[in-house]
């Protein structure tokens, strides 16, 4: 079991960190700068200021670390394979979190300006993963942009349907792109989209981000797989959160592809509050404490009803809340169970 750390110890790291970061910033110290490229339980690979990667044991002190992540480190003197020791982790510009039943909220990336949202026409177009992502972006002030790809998969006729369905997110101001990376459709304005941005690129499994990951830079670097004959569900590809730099302005993550996009941490009033086309009509409900589900006076039900809010992105949100209520549910059984034990 990990000690944990007292109030005082955080003080006394929080104190060390500082000077160290002072150090640094005066050329007084003998750290250098990288950026993690991707992390492995304890450790992380990071790229240097002279764009080698090493491989680097982190400080117990450092509280979290992950792909994005600006660091400070050395060269590991006791070490003869020229690996290093990460000290400091620099303060983060934005982040992006998952929660998790055992480590809490984790980070999947630092630093990030934009968060693509990859769907695809198989295994099946989700506009409930890509409303649980916008809710996460709304709330993290990042901004998304939606990609929807394998269109080759369809006639022309049905991607002028497609469009037409997803035109509320264009109506709404979210950037989206219809795009193959079989044919090329659309890759090259969404290359533009990436350049000179910090992206993370997030989906379910099987929509292809490695493939669009390749695509944009020109190799295979990025490990791709198909879709499962057996179940027509994704194959998880990337195991964890991957840096890729195509120049000194345009840096992409790529991460690791799920199921669902959990949020069960979010309450009801966080979830209702970043969904856009909510937000004229918060506050004007009959009751002060309205959910907006069942509720006689709801203001939100009510502009549903009357086509003013898209009826997919509403039934998209009583989902939410069911599967967040399911959730939390699990987490306190979870955890009544443990304190038996």
């Amino acid at each position: 079991m990990v000690k944990k750390i007292s109030n005082k110890q955080q003080l006394q790291i929080s104190k060390k960190k500082n000077e160290i970061l002072d150090d640094y910033y005066n050329n007084e110290s003998n750290l250098s700068s990288g950026i993690v490229a991707c992390r492995f339980g304890s450790q992380v690979d990071v790229i240097t200021e002279d764009h080698q990667t090493v491989r680097c044991s982190v400080r117990r002190t450092v509280n979290s670390i992950t792909t994005g992540d600006n660091v400070l480190w050395h060269k590991d003197a006791a070490n003869s394979d020229n690996r290093g020791i990460v000290e400091i982790v620099k303060p983060r510009i934005s982040e992006l979190h998952r929660p998790d039943f055992y480590d809490g909220l984790k980070p999947i990336a630092a630093n990030i300006t934009r968060i693509f949202i990859v769907s695809s026409i198989l295994p099946e177009l989700s506009t409930n993963i890509i409303d649980r992502y916008l809710i996460a972006c709304e709330e993290t002030g990042i901004k998304p942009v939606i990609v929807v790809n394998k269109i080759d998969l369809l006639t022309l006729e049905q991607r002028e349907n497609l469009q037409q369905n997803l035109d509320f997110y264009s109506k709404l101001g979210y950037e989206l792109f219809y795009i193959s990376t079989v044919t090329g459709d659309g890759l090259k304005e969404l290359k533009e989209a990436f350049q000179d941005h910090f992206s993370v690129v997030v989906g379910q499994s099987g929509v292809g981000k490695s493939s669009l990951l390749n695509a944009l830079i020109g190799s295979n670097e990025a490990y791709t797989n198909s879709i499962s004959e057996n179940s027509n569900l994704g194959q998880h590809t990337t195991t964890s959160s991957r840096l890729y730099i195509l120049n000194s302005s345009t840096k992409i993550i790529d991460s690791p592809g799920v199921r669902e996009f959990g949020l069960w941490h979010f309450s009801t009033e966080t979830i209702a509050r970043n969904y856009l086309e909510f937000r004229d009509y918060l506050g004007t409900c009959k009751f002060k404490d309205c959910k907006h589900i069942n509720e006689i006076g709801c203001s939100i039900k009510e502009a549903v009803s009357e086509g003013k809010i898209n009826r997919i992105r509403y039934e998209n949100y009583l989902k939410i809340l069911s599967s967040n209520e399911l959730m939390v549910s699990k987490n306190k059984t979870r955890r009544a169970n443990n304190k038996k034990k």
